[in-house]
C-alpha cells in the first residue's frame, strides 16, 4: 500500500527541482569553483564576493522596486552616472564638503526618476518606451558635457567622501554595510508596510488596483524617484572608489540587475519581485564572476562563459516558475 500511494519517480524528482533546483546549481558551482581554487572559500574572497556585490545589489534594489509596480526601468544605469557626476562637480567646482557632495549626488539621480515619472505617468509613455528614452537622453548629456565622454578624475576629494568606498566598520567594509541597510529598508518597506502590498497588487493586477481606489499614479511617482535615488548611491560609492567620474559607466551594470531581479522574482513562490531574491541573484553573479577571475580565463573567454551561465539561471528559475 505504501508503494502503491507513493508518488513516481518523475514527480518526486521534479518536486525537488521545483524546491530546490536553483540552490543545486547554486551550490553545484560554489563546490566547482572551490574544487579548481582553494582560495575561492577563504574568508578574504567571500568578502570580496560581498564588497564586489554591493554597487549591483544597490543598482537591483531599485530595478526590483519598479518591475514590482509592474514596469522596467533601463535608466538606472544613468541614475548611477548623474549621482557620480554631480557629487564630483559640487566638490571639484564648487569646493562642496562631502555631506553635500553626497546629496548633490542624490539629487542628481533623482531628476533621472523625475523624468522617468513625468514620461509614465504625465504623458502616459509605457515605461519600456520611457525609461529608454532617459537612458538616450541621459546618455547624451553626459557626452555632451564631457565634451565626448572623457572622465572628470577629483584626486583631492574629502576623506570623508573617500571613506564611502574605502572606509570600514569593525572590518566590514562600508559599502556592503551601506548595500546591506538599504536592503533591509527595500525589504521592511516591500514586504511588510502597506505601500508595499499596494506595489504589489499594481504590479500583479493595476485594473483591479485601480477599482480597489490604490493611488497608482502617486505610487509610481515615488516609485521612479525613490529608485532613482537609490541608484545615485551607487554611483556616489563608484566616484569615491575610483575619484572621478566616468561617463555611462552605470550601463554595465544593467543587464546584470536586470537579471537579477528577474532570478529572484522566478524563485519566488508567486512569481513577482522581491529583495530576498535580487539579493540570491546578485550573490549568484558575484560568485559566478568572482570563480571564473580565479580560473584566470581570458576576458573574450569570460566574458561568453558569464553570458552563458547567466541565460542558463534565467532559463533555469523561469521552467522553475513554470513547474511551481
Amino acid at each position: 500500500m505504501s508503494m502503491a500511494n507513493s508518488p513516481p519517480m518523475k514527480d518526486r524528482i521534479r518536486g525537488i527541482f521545483v524546491r530546490f533546483g536553483f540552490l543545486l546549481i547554486f551550490a553545484g558551482f560554489v563546490t566547482f569553483f572551490a574544487a579548481w581554487n582553494p582560495v575561492f572559500l577563504q574568508g578574504q574572497n567571500m568578502l570580496n564576493i560581498v564588497e564586489g556585490s554591493a554597487v549591483l545589489l544597490i543598482l537591483a534594489l531599485g530595478m526590483t522596486l519598479i518591475v514590482a509596480t509592474g514596469g522596467i526601468d533601463l535608466s538606472v544605469g544613468i541614475a548611477l552616472d548623474f549621482g557620480a557626476a554631480f557629487a564630483i562637480v559640487a566638490m571639484k567646482e564648487y569646493d562642496a564638503g562631502w555631506v553635500t557632495a553626497a546629496c548633490a549626488g542624490v539629487a542628481g539621480g533623482s531628476l533621472v526618476g523625475i523624468m522617468n515619472a513625468i514620461l509614465v505617468v504625465g504623458l502616459r509613455v509605457s515605461p519600456f518606451m520611457a525609461t529608454i528614452g532617459t537612458f538616450f537622453i541621459g546618455s547624451s548629456v553626459q557626452r555632451i558635457f564631457t565634451n565626448g565622454g572623457g572622465p572628470i578624475s577629483h584626486r583631492r576629494m574629502p576623506d570623508g567622501f573617500r571613506e564611502i568606498a574605502m572606509g570600514d566598520v569593525m572590518g566590514i567594509p562600508l559599502e556592503v554595510i551601506i548595500a546591506a541597510t538599504l536592503a533591509l529598508v527595500y525589504f521592511v518597506v516591500l514586504e511588510m508596510s502597506v505601500w508595499g502590498r499596494r506595489v504589489h497588487a499594481m504590479g500583479m493586477q493595476r485594473p483591479a488596483a485601480i477599482v480597489a481606489g490604490i493611488p497608482v499614479s502617486r505610487i509610481l511617482i515615488v516609485a521612479y524617484i525613490v529608485a532613482a535615488a537609490t541608484c545615485a548611491v551607487a554611483g556616489l560609492i563608484g566616484a569615491a572608489s575610483i575619484r572621478m567620474f566616468t561617463p555611462l559607466a552605470g550601463f554595465s551594470y544593467l543587464l546584470d540587475a536586470i537579471a537579477a531581479v528577474f532570478i529572484g522574482a522566478a524563485l519566488h513562490p508567486r512569481g513577482r519581485p522581491n529583495v530576498l531574491g535580487t539579493v540570491a541573484g546578485v550573490l549568484f553573479l558575484g560568485i559566478v564572476t568572482n570563480g571564473l577571475n580565479l580560473m584566470g580565463l581570458n576576458f573574450n573567454t569570460k566574458d561568453a562563459l558569464s553570458g552563458i551561465i547567466l541565460v542558463a539561471a534565467l532559463a533555469l528559475a523561469v521552467a522553475q516558475r513554470k513547474l511551481r
